[in-house]
């Protein structure tokens, strides 16, 4: 699993189950989406978890060999990011290659 850099890096240490890298960690900060997708594929990451929400507008989602999940936190602090974490968690085990998974905070 990835972490786009939009998402704060603690919660990576917050997934359990999982490998999880960031962008960050992978040298990637400031690569344009396009390619950013593209490394992430190459790399063999199975899931990208982004909370940028016009990423699926922009990018042909569903023509990855990965899955992306998108989180829609009240705000991006880790606090709200957190409370995304079990929706994150399921999401994440059913996400499949080429589908877009949307987690939004449950009222």
């Amino acid at each position: 699993m990835l972490l786009d850099e939009n998402l704060d890096i603690r919660l990576a240490m917050s997934i359990t189950g999982h490998s999880v890298s960031t962008v960050r960690a992978e040298g990637w900060v400031g690569v344009l989406n396009g390619e950013l997708l593209r490394r992430a594929e190459e790399a063999g990451f199975e899931v990208f978890v982004t909370a940028d929400r016009n990423l699926q507008y922009q990018q042909a989602l569903s023509k990855r060999a990965f899955g992306t999940v998108i989180l829609f936190p009240r705000r991006l602090k880790l606090e709200f990011l957190l409370a995304l974490l079990p929706d994150l968690t399921e999401a994440v085990a059913v996400v499949g290659p080429g589908q877009v998974l949307h987690v939004h905070p449950q009222d």
